[in-house]
């Protein structure tokens, strides 16, 4: 099983090389879990939409282990407030708690400066050749997103990386074959690395929870409940919070 968040100190294990301690950092992939999922993204908050489509991919393609990776900061809201990345982990943490299948991995928030999904996914591509094991990685986004990812940094490198597991959303079809390959970087090769997985659509959306937690609506039924009541213990999203980030 992935380590939970907790068990992962960034100080790592301690071995002595000379006068000199060495830090190795516990992997965040267990060698056992051969197909994993990554679902990335700010969770601000986490809702049931992410939840749905991360267990229904799981299931579509047989995975192991999903991952939920917050992000930092997104380059592509450098603008933006976010709740703090200490309760964005929190709210995940809570949320995949009773599935034994999610695991949080915290890798983006453990790196300095802007984080990009490229630099996450060859890094845990890495890890496996590190760990002697072949590991098949399905990076998870919908339909939506797939459509903007020749923007993204270093697309093709990713694409190398991981497979990419899409899924549609209201509004955003699952591309067909042809259109992948006229989309993506690398044309039919890339396509060639899609998943293209049905799920149950799901309207949800993390600025839907926020406006109305802003304006002390209820979210019940749109995020699990030990995240509603996260939000409402620490007063996240409404005008006189403090708990986010500049």
């Amino acid at each position: 099983m992935s380590r939970p968040a907790g068990d992962r100190a960034t100080t790592g294990d301690r071995a002595t090389t000379g006068d000199r301690a060495v830090v190795s950092k516990a992997p965040w992939i267990d060698a056992a879990d051969r197909r994993v999922g990554i679902l990335g993204g700010t969770f601000d908050p986490i809702h049931y939409g992410h939840l749905v489509i991360a267990e229904q991919v799981r299931q579509a393609l047989q995975l192991d282990r999903v991952l939920f990776v917050p992000a930092p900061r997104p380059p592509h809201k450098l603008d933006e407030q976010l709740a703090s990345a200490a309760d964005r982990a929190a709210m995940v943490a809570l949320a995949i708690a009773g599935n034994p299948a999610f695991a949080l991995c915290e890798i983006e928030l453990e790196r300095e400066g802007p984080s990009y999904t490229s630099d996450t996914l060859a890094e845990l591509a890495d890890e496996a050749v590190q760990q002697g094991v072949a590991r098949d990685l399905y990076f998870i986004l919908s339909a939506e997103a797939l459509a903007g990812l020749p923007e993204w940094h270093e697309p093709l490198r990713l694409i190398r990386s991981a497979r990419l597991a899409v899924v549609g959303r209201p509004g955003w079809p699952l591309p067909d074959e042809s259109r992948l390959a006229a989309t993506l970087p690398g044309g039919a090769d890339s396509a060639n690395r899609v998943e293209r997985v049905e799920t149950v659509p799901i309207a949800n959306s993390s600025s839907d929870v926020r406006a109305r937690a802003a304006a002390g609506l209820s979210i019940r039924y749109l995020v699990p409940p030990a995240v509603e009541a996260y939000i409402r213990h620490h007063r996240l999203y409404r005008s006189e919070n403090s708990r986010r980030n500049a």
